[in-house]
């Protein structure tokens, strides 16, 4: 009994569209089989019995297979009693369940399967606009949208919308961060500048406890945190503070339209920054001499990184060393 009783609640557990849909498998196969051996001049396979009843029970009708005997048509009539309420709590089930499954998208309530993707953690305009700049260098990349502001998605193509807390590892484990290329915090515009770092940091911390190996970058909205995102493990900090005001300073002594230049560096333009370790056809030249042979390639040398120090547009008799990198603009 208490085997009997497991197997019920065991059965009860299942969808109900995968429970509905053997009860009318089987009741398919049944009557198929019975009125193929009470009417075998009509029906002189079991297929013919299986083709009889779907489209009987279906409701279609074509009437190329008609029971001729009163013990065939009584089959009949039982089965379609029985199998026309089934069959309709078949395809009702099946609607309900794709609705809901597209309503619970919308939601953010679905896990993420896939891999090598792009985690953006916070929507805010900052966000809709590196998606579209990602989605224009990048097509084929799929992104995460991470956010427990959003009601609902934000229906943007190739964009996977997990609504939760970044904080916590649920939240994270929907995005599946264990297989993401890299995650991009962006601040909470709804707080404070320190809170909003703050919450940025623990963000990168829960980040980088699932996923050591994970690239981040975080963006950082006051100097005092800056180290804080450092020894939390960010690979790179946006000082969108400092960045912010060196645009709006240079715009105002430029006093030349230069906020229309700074439009052209997204790299949904066609432009874009690299960081490119020296070629060894470079090695040893000035950095005027480089600066001419990467312009042959339509690149366009900004400055030199070597280890922690980044010098753009150093003297021309800069001699390029084999542990430097390049740092160019290209397309």
């Amino acid at each position: 009994m208490a085997k009997t009783n497991k197997t019920i609640i065991q059965w009860l557990r299942w969808p109900i569209h995968y429970r509905i849909s053997i009860i009318v498998l089987f009741m398919i196969l049944i009557f198929g089989e019975i009125i193929s051996l009470v009417e075998p001049s009509v029906f002189p396979t079991t297929f013919d019995g299986i083709w009889w009843v779907v489209v009987t029970v279906s409701t279609v009708g074509f009437g190329d297979y008609v029971p001729e005997t009163y013990l065939g048509r009584g089959i009949g009539i039982i089965m379609i009693l029985a199998g026309a309420s089934f069959v309709t709590a078949y395809f009702a089930s099946i609607s309900a369940a794709a609705i809901k499954r597209q309503n619970s998208h919308a939601e953010g309530a679905i896990s993420y399967k896939g891999t090598d993707h792009v985690v953006i953690i916070g929507w805010n305009e900052k966000a809709n606009e590196m998606i579209e700049s990602l989605q224009s260098v990048k097509p084929y990349k799929q992104i995460v949208l991470i956010d427990d502001s959003l009601k609902e998605s934000p229906l943007i193509e190739n964009v996977h919308f997990v609504r939760g807390n970044p904080l916590h590892e649920q939240t994270l484990f929907k995005a599946n961060i264990l297989e993401a290329d890299a995650a991009i915090i962006t601040a909470d515009q709804h707080k404070n500048e320190h809170d909003a770092d703050m919450n940025s940091i623990l963000i990168l911390l829960t980040l980088k406890g699932q996923n050591p190996s994970l690239y981040c970058v975080v963006e950082i909205l006051t100097e005092l945190q800056t180290k804080n995102a450092d020894r939390a493990g960010a690979d790179e900090i946006i000082r969108s503070y400092k960045l912010t005001s060196h645009f709006m300073m240079s715009s105002y002594l430029a006093k030349n339209g230069l906020s229309k230049f700074y439009s052209e560096l997204n790299p949904a333009s066609g432009n874009l920054f690299k960081i490119l370790p020296a070629s060894e056809d470079l090695i040893g030249k000035t950095f005027k001499q480089a600066s001419h042979e990467l312009l042959e390639r339509e690149s366009i040398l900004i400055g030199i990184k070597r280890g922690e120090e980044t010098k753009v547009n150093p003297p021309h008799n800069y001699e390029i060393q084999s542990f430097d990198s390049l740092i160019v603009f290209t397309h």
